[in-house]
This record gives structure tokens, C-alpha cells and sequence, in this order.
């Protein structure tokens, strides 16, 4: 173990653990872990559009399930930052839009998809010149 790591994991041992009431970490973490996740990110920047049903949601999320989009649909809606509306119509259409707190979100999520889509290529760079110099450690 070097000098430097037992330094930082002192200083960390020092800190408060979160769950303390005048921690700065809490309260946040939980929101972060939800609006932080693939999968929110990328229904937040979809939404930030307009409404979408399911399935236009399902086609322009490249990858996503049908099982992790219901999740995260719900996981969402949970949150108060989507709205499910169904219309009384046969078939039942439900269609998904942000709500204001989900709305005022979406300057920051495209913040981060745009910087995504800027350094993508300096970041596989990076990734391909560190998988070279450190042949096995498959860190994925």
C-alpha cells in the first residue's frame, strides 16, 4: 500500500459517514444513483423532446429492454420527474412526458450527453492505451 493511498483513506476514515443528519452527503446520494443511472440519463435526454409513448421511447434508447425501460419509466414516475398518462382510448394509449423538477433537469443530463459525445474518442484512446499497458486488468 503507498504512502498516498493510506493518506486518503485516513483523511476519508476522518469524515462523518453519510446517515449522519449534518452529513453534506446525505440526502443526495440516493437522487444521484437514480438520475445518474444509463438508462435515466438517456430517457431524460429522449423526453426532454416532448412526450413519447413506450415504444418511440423503446426505439430511440438503442439497447434498452423492454423490462429496464418499464423500470426505469417507473423508477422515474416514482421520483416525480415523469408523468404517466393514459388515454381512454382501445388500445389504451399512455405516453410519458418530464414533469417541471424532471424538466429542469434536462440542461444538465444534455450538458453531460453533449460532453459524452465530445471527449467519446479521447476517452476510448484512453482506454485502449491503458488496456495496453496493463494487459489483464479487465476492469469493465
Amino acid at each position: 500500500m503507498s504512502v498516498r493511498h493510506t493518506d486518503v483513506t485516513t483523511a476519508a476514515a476522518e469524515l462523518e459517514p453519510c446517515g449522519q443528519p449534518d452529513h453534506p452527503d446525505c440526502g443526495i446520494r440516493d437522487v444521484l444513483d437514480r438520475v445518474g443511472d444509463k438508462w435515466s440519463v438517456l430517457v431524460v435526454v429522449e423526453l426532454a423532446g416532448g412526450p413519447r409513448r413506450f415504444r418511440e421511447i423503446q426505439r430511440a434508447v438503442d439497447g434498452i429492454s423492454q423490462r429496464m425501460l418499464t423500470l426505469t419509466v417507473r423508477r422515474l414516475e416514482r421520483d416525480g420527474l415523469v408523468t404517466r398518462t393514459v388515454y381512454p382510448t382501445v388500445p389504451a394509449q399512455v405516453d410519458y412526458r418530464l414533469t417541471a423538477t424532471g424538466a429542469s433537469l434536462t440542461h444538465l443530463v444534455k450538458a453531460l450527453a453533449d460532453w459524452s459525445l465530445t471527449h467519446r474518442d479521447a476517452i476510448a484512446d484512453a482506454r485502449r492505451a491503458y488496456d495496453a499497458e496493463h494487459p489483464g486488468h479487465d476492469i469493465r
